[in-house]
């Protein structure tokens, strides 16, 4: 967090210097408020948001019966209350959670989910999604997501603002100090919305270890939790169907929905085989 405030300052200090104090205020000023509206809309509807994105049902008491009582189990041996249950369609095994607090949470898991793993795999599951609204992962990432989307506005702001003022004719008293800033400030705005991401993607894929490790405790047994993880793994190969997740919420779900294999700053999860052997050892 303090890492992405310092890109946004220093973003911010050379832009100053480019564009001058006056012009300046106002791009903070309309960056500030762009970023607030963002805050507060997605701070509360993030569930509805990613909920909306994957098209999430309700899932039906009687429907989804197991679903329902697994949860309700959990729930009543952490202290944690029930989140609202959804259902996705898709074949793929996957789940998140959303919301910002336990009080405001849901869980949507995919009918492949649902349909394919046993009991206790989807028991291993559904305590690590709820590993995620116990331990505040919802809003620590929301929190996070914020800060990432403020300084992409303000460096898309920057460089769009630089392309029209190109046509005024205008220039400072120092010709050559001004070029060397607008050169440094058109580098960081292009790098600052790719640094503050991998950020994002770090932080998301160490909240997935400890959610599992959380899992394991609420379940007493990493079995259920490994088992599933391990079909995710197989079916990664085996499946040709088309994604229906977005990639802002990817970091959201238990594992990367797009099926990225590669392993590099720019991944939403650590490797599968990673974990599970994280898990074996427990």
């Amino acid at each position: 967090m303090i890492i992405i405030f310092a890109v946004f300052i220093v973003l911010g200090v050379v832009i100053g210097f480019i564009a001058g104090p006056t012009y300046f205020t106002m791009i903070m000023i309309l960056a500030v408020i762009i970023s607030l509206v963002y805050l507060v809309t997605g701070y509360y509807n993030s569930d509805k948001i990613a909920l909306a994105s994957v098209n999430a049902k309700p899932a039906s008491q009687t429907q989804y019966r197991q679903y329902h009582n697994i949860v309700e189990g959990l729930c009543l041996a952490s202290g944690l209350p029930k989140p609202r249950l959804f259902v996705m369609k898709s074949s793929n095994i996957n789940a998140f959670a959303s919301g910002r607090d336990p009080q405001h949470a849901v869980l949507c898991f995919t009918t492949g989910a649902l349909e394919r793993l046993d009991k206790h795999e989807l028991e291993g599951v559904i305590g690590h999604e709820l590993s995620h609204i116990a331990n505040y992962d919802i809003r620590f990432m929301t929190l996070t997501a914020v800060l990432v989307g403020m300084i992409a506005i303000v460096s898309e702001i920057f460089l769009r603002s630089l392309f029209w003022s190109s046509f005024s004719g205008g220039r400072s008293k120092d010709g050559k100090a001004q070029i060397i800033f607008m050169i440094i400030g058109i580098v960081l705005a292009i790098l600052a919305p790719i640094v503050v991401a991998m950020i994002q993607f770090s932080i998301s894929r160490k909240r997935e270890f400890t959610a599992d490790a959380s899992a394991v405790k609420f379940i007493r047994s990493p079995t259920g939790l490994k088992n599933a993880l391990q079909k995710i793994e197989n079916e990664s190969s085996q499946t040709n169907e088309k994604q229906r997740a977005t990639k802002a919420i990817a970091p959201l779900f238990i594992s990367d929905p797009f099926k990225r294999k590669i392993n590099n700053l720019f991944s939403t999860h650590p490797p599968l085989e990673k974990r599970i052997k994280i898990l074996e050892r427990m």
